[in-house]
């Protein structure tokens, strides 16, 4: 099994490994024409970002220093983010380089005539006269007299030695050396030359374009995230929920992830955020942290100012069971949420339930329909808080009304909402199951970068519906 385990691991570092030295390749190497100031900075960016990538994850699960995790979390969790879309503008660039090559091949094909014409041909008269088939060759004046060859001497019948190119400027923009860049005089006179200076063309404008496609999609997700969540609003029919309790409002927060990139001005964000649509209820359901006590204790604080009418409950996420659960439920009772460990409880209208989740069987601590749910009123309508959606099966067959839950984040960074769909019956949204409907927020925070693509964060007020209303 150990051996196994290794291989799959040594398996995957090569895929790694592979995929990074392919965006280095397109991105560093094929942009750059030789070793400069420019190549080193891509080789050691390259280098670096897997590396605090690795150490990001590493630290926070592994518990080191919280001065530690924090100071990789932000290269290493966003390098993370950028490298999947680097990978995917680049791939997508694989696509469209041929039809970029065919313009700049039509372009040089079809410029002025006078920029194919190469640097140091005659023109006029002399140029006219002379035979198709006789080569042309620079002249260097000052050489071998006026209008002579620069190795040979006029009609010789040596072999023309082509002057080397002093020309300073390559039009490259790279720090390599001219005199040795056979597309060094590449631009002159309006047109592109061939060779190795059109691929080179060709390589900067596609893996500009992913770059600032990638760098652009990161930084507008990772601003989507540190703004904080919007409010969404639905309304979710229950057949067994008395007029009385018609439109009731829950406020359903979820994945908060407190964390080492996410701290507390964050969580007061959310915190305003859910009190400003001043609901009957707040459920918040797991994942609220990424690490101890000891170190989050202070981020989670504002969680006290949360305000419902009917008070606030809590129920553990898989994330929870990663950095110390009874210690955050005994916290969060502290700090004012009821914490609903396999347990029910009877507001006017409808019972509300929560389940641990199933990361806490590990611990002993897994979730327990029955003893949450067993023995109630069966005419009462029942919500039931349970972190992870595949916990609905079960749900099902308690004769749960309504299931709120989190944990997908909607897949948060796409196309990451199709690996979610494969091990979640629902990703985001409100679905039906039998007689038990299933609403899933995509979350409040992110786990891992602190960005979101295809996936915003949200605060859901969940309103009930009575039927007979």
């Amino acid at each position: 099994m150990v051996i196994v385990f290794l291989l799959v691991g040594l398996a995957a570092l090569t895929v790694f490994a592979g995929l990074h030295h392919y965006l280095w390749r397109r991105l560093v190497r094929d942009t750059t024409t030789g070793p400069g100031p420019a190549r080193r900075a891509g080789t050691a960016l390259f280098a670096a970002g897997p590396v605090l990538m690795a150490g990001a994850v590493a630290a926070e699960r592994g518990g080191a220093p919280f001065w530690l995790q924090r100071t990789l979390a932000w290269p290493g969790f966003l390098w993370m983010a950028l490298a999947l879309y680097l990978l995917l503008a680049v791939v997508a660039g694989e696509a469209v380089r041929p039809l970029v090559a065919r313009l700049v091949r039509r372009r040089t094909a079809g410029g002025p005539a006078e920029s194919r014409v190469p640097v140091g041909a005659a023109s006029g008269p002399a140029a006219a006269s002379r035979p198709a088939t006789e080569p042309v060759v620079p002249v260097v004046p000052g050489e071998s007299g006026a209008g002579a060859p620069a190795t040979a001497s006029a009609g010789s019948g040596a072999p023309a030695r082509p002057a080397a190119d002093t020309d300073t400027d390559s039009g490259t923009g790279t720090d390599t050396d001219t005199s040795t860049n056979p597309d060094g005089n590449a631009g002159r006179g309006g047109g592109l030359a061939a060779g190795p200076s059109r691929r080179l063309f060709v390589a900067r404008a596609v893996g500009g374009a992913a770059a600032a496609v990638a760098v652009g999609t990161v930084g507008y997700g990772t601003y989507g995230v540190l703004r904080g969540p919007r409010v969404k609003r639905v309304t979710v029919p229950l057949a067994r929920l008395p007029r009385s309790a018609h439109g009731f409002r829950i406020a359903v927060v979820s994945d908060i992830h407190l964390g080492p990139v996410l701290g507390r001005d964050f969580c007061r964000r959310v915190v305003d955020t859910v009190n400003s649509t001043q609901p009957d209820l707040i459920a918040v359901v797991g994942d609220l942290v990424d690490g101890s006590v000891k170190d989050l204790g202070p981020a989670a604080a504002p969680l006290a100012g949360l305000r419902a009418r009917h008070g606030s409950y809590f129920v553990t996420g898989n994330h929870e069971y990663y950095s110390g659960a009874a210690q955050w439920v005994a916290e969060v009772r502290e700090l004012g949420l009821r914490p609903l460990e396999n347990a029910r409880t009877e507001l006017a209208g409808f019972d509300l339930a929560g389940v641990n989740d199933v990361a806490g069987e590990s611990e002993g601590q897994g979730p327990d329909f029955g003893r949450a749910l067993d023995g109630r009123d069966t005419s009462r309508a029942v919500v039931l808080l349970a972190h992870q959606p595949v916990q609905i099966h079960d749900a099902v067959r308690h004769g749960v009304d309504l299931q709120l839950s989190g944990h997908t984040h909607g897949g948060q960074l796409w196309p990451g909402n199709y690996v979610a769909e494969l091990a979640n019956p629902t990703v985001a949204g409100l679905e039906r199951y039998g007689d038990t409907q299933l609403y899933v927020s995509r979350g409040a925070g992110a786990w891992g970068p602190p960005t979101r693509v295809g996936a915003p964060s949200d605060i859901t007020v969940v309103e009930l519906a009575s039927r007979q209303a």
